[in-house]
């Protein structure tokens, strides 16, 4: 059984980060008057949240040239002296300044490595696992990360994402069936995505390391692109390893009629779209949803090809 301990010290910090740090409390207490609406999108339900505080990620610069120009704000050195954290293996957990969740955590790296996956899917499940009710989630470097030069997770509380609802309503195509743990490609959602679940972390990280080597890596990355969300139930850990395929839609932008200042995420692709301009939040709407999950996610197609590369190497 995993330990609550962690769980009890990050409820302490939220409560804590709070009292001592005005403008994260600004920005928590204005998520209580937030414009939210409710879209059903092929049977998913799907949240638009209109929160001006995020245009700080939304719109982060995140080409080279920028990261090299400003200093990284999830190094130690450079984080606010009244941010504090809760030391967790090699990671730090801290109250996320600029909440979308209730309850919102971002959790780096103690060493500024660059924001790649490879080797820490058991280190994130085994975080869902002491953060129950909590989903952990990953974006890749070109798939939301506003700083895709510092490794790092982030976690929310579940019951605020879609994500749990939408995999009721889907099927599951399995690939690899195990006592420990399955990995199955999902269908019926308007997003395609692979569902491992696990009871054992180790085993989790070799299913998903799998998938990882099936995965297409465009040129210049070092990885394949990706979200990934994790969260307990029951016994199990579920990591939702949502493929892309684009950073930004074809729209992406502040100028120019039809632009939309959108940079998609783990949590836009949990169920929940962030809009940070409200001309943004009143255009958006389930046919626009289905274009921003065509335009970025795999189709089927790529679906297809890489459960073929799975089952030839079984």
């Amino acid at each position: 059984m995993a330990s609550k301990k962690l769980l009890h010290d990050v409820e302490k910090l939220i409560a804590s980060q709070l009292v001592e740090w005005p403008q994260a409390a600004d920005n928590y207490k204005a998520l209580a008057g937030v414009k939210v609406k409710t879209l059903d999108v092929d049977g998913m339900k799907v949240k638009v949240q209109f929160n001006p505080a995020r245009i700080v990620s939304s719109s982060a610069k995140v080409d080279a040239k920028s990261l090299k120009e400003r200093k990284c704000f999830l190094c130690e050195a450079n984080r606010p002296a009244v941010q504090s954290g809760i030391e967790w293996c090699d990671y730090v957990v801290l109250i996320n300044p600029f909440p979308i969740f209730p309850r919102h955590l971002t959790i780096p790296d103690r060493s500024h490595v660059d924001q790649l996956i490879k080797g820490r899917v058991a280190d994130m499940m085994r975080l869902a696992c002491e953060l129950e009710g909590y989903t952990v989630f990953y974006n890749g470097p070109k798939c939301g990360a506003s700083a895709p030069d510092h490794m790092h997770f982030q976690a929310g509380n579940s019951d605020f994402l879609t994500l749990a609802d939408a995999l009721k309503i889907s099927s599951r195509n399995p690939i690899i069936v195990d006592r420990r743990g399955n990995l199955s490609a999902l269908r019926g959602l308007p997003l395609n995505m692979f569902l491992i679940s696990a009871i054992d972390f180790e085993y989790g990280q070799k299913l998903f390391d799998r998938l990882y080597d099936a995965l297409p890596v465009p040129a210049g990355e070092a990885e394949p692109m990706m979200n990934l969300l994790c969260f307990k139930q029951g016994d199990t850990v579920n990591l939702a390893v949502i493929p892309r395929k684009r950073h930004r839609p074809s729209f992406y932008g502040t100028e120019g009629e039809g632009c939309m200042l959108l940079s998609p995420a783990s949590v836009d692709m949990g169920g929940v779209f962030i809009t940070p301009l409200e001309k943004d939040f009143k255009r958006m709407d389930a046919d626009l949803v289905r274009k921003i999950y065509d335009e970025l996610c795999l189709d089927l197609h790529d679906v297809a090809d890489i459960v073929d590369r799975l089952k030839s190497k079984m």
